[in-house]
This record gives C-alpha cells, structure tokens and sequence, in this order.
C-alpha cells in the first residue's frame, strides 16, 4: 500500500515536470507580452469601483509586489499588484516601501490585484511570471484581461484573468 502512493506521488510530479517541459515559453511570451501599453489603463482603485462580481474586461496599471508576502507563485504565471504611489515619494533613492512606515499605511487597504494568465485548458499556465515576462518584484506594468471585484470576499482585491502585459520601462 505505501509503495503505490509512493508510485503515485512520482507519477504526479513526474507528469507535472512533463507539463513543465512542454510549454514553450517564446511562444507565450509572444502571444502575451504586448509592444505597446494598451489604452484605458487605470490604477486598482479606479478598477475596483467599475468592476463587480461578473467578469468584465478591463486594463489596470499598477507595481508587482504583495503587502509584506512574495508577489510570485513559484512556477505560474501568476503576481499580485499594488497601486502605484499617485505621488514621488517612493521614487527616491534608496526608498523600500516595505521599510517605510508611510508607505505601509497608504498600502494598508489598498486595492490590491491578483493577476494569472491562463492556457488553453483553463489553468494557470505553469511557467513563472518572472522568467516568462522578464519581470521583478516592485516593477510597474500594464495588465489587460477579465475582471471581477467581490465586495463581500473582505479584502480588497481584483481578480484578473489576464490575456497581455505591458512592462513601463524603469522610471515611468
């Protein structure tokens, strides 16, 4: 009996290492990373106040970074989103918002995004954000997809199923 849920359990993840290879990550990169921002980006907030419980499209513009947790799923092409400061303050040098006090409490309750792109079966494609779009943790970037903000889940936070990313060069 232990050998064959040990038989199993090397089936599983020697099927989830195939579903690895598999993907060929220059041909999602291509068909999600867009050459320029699409229109009507807005910041979470804007988002948060349009969308309902119904899916709806949308484009958000907002940092990666999670408040006080990784922003990545390690081996999906998943992140979380943070509302991009409205101001300068956190463009100074040396500046962590993780270490700032001020930074803490405009985060505090703030929308936040949790973004996954999905492939054609419906689940998370299983590459990691960081390798597949060449992105890092406090990076600013313009996510188009389907929408949906619960009011009741008590934490705000947009669900995007998302079809293209547009990384803004550092500094904009």
């Amino acid at each position: 009996m232990q050998r064959s849920g040990w038989l199993a359990g090397v089936i599983v993840a020697t099927s989830a290492l195939v579903a690895v290879a598999e993907v060929d990550l220059a041909a999602v990169r291509s068909a999600l990373v867009l050459a320029e921002p699409p229109a009507g980006a807005v910041s979470l907030g804007d988002a948060r106040q349009k969308l309902g419980t119904t899916p709806q499209p949308v484009v958000v513009t907002g940092r990666i970074g999670a408040k006080g947790m990784e922003p990545f799923l390690q081996g999906k092409a998943s992140f979380s989103l943070l509302e991009i400061p409205a101001d300068d303050h956190a463009e100074k040098p040396g500046h962590n918002a993780e270490d700032c006090p001020f930074c803490k409490k405009r985060q505090a309750n703030a929308t936040m995004a949790a973004v996954q792109f999905l492939g054609p079966d419906g689940k998370p494609i299983p590459a990691d954000a960081r390798q597949l779009f060449g992105v890092a943790k406090g990076q600013d970037v313009v996510v188009r997809g389907t929408g949906v903000f619960d009011p009741a889940l008590g934490v705000p936070v947009i669900q995007l199923t998302a079809d293209g990313i547009y990384v803004l060069p550092r500094g904009k």
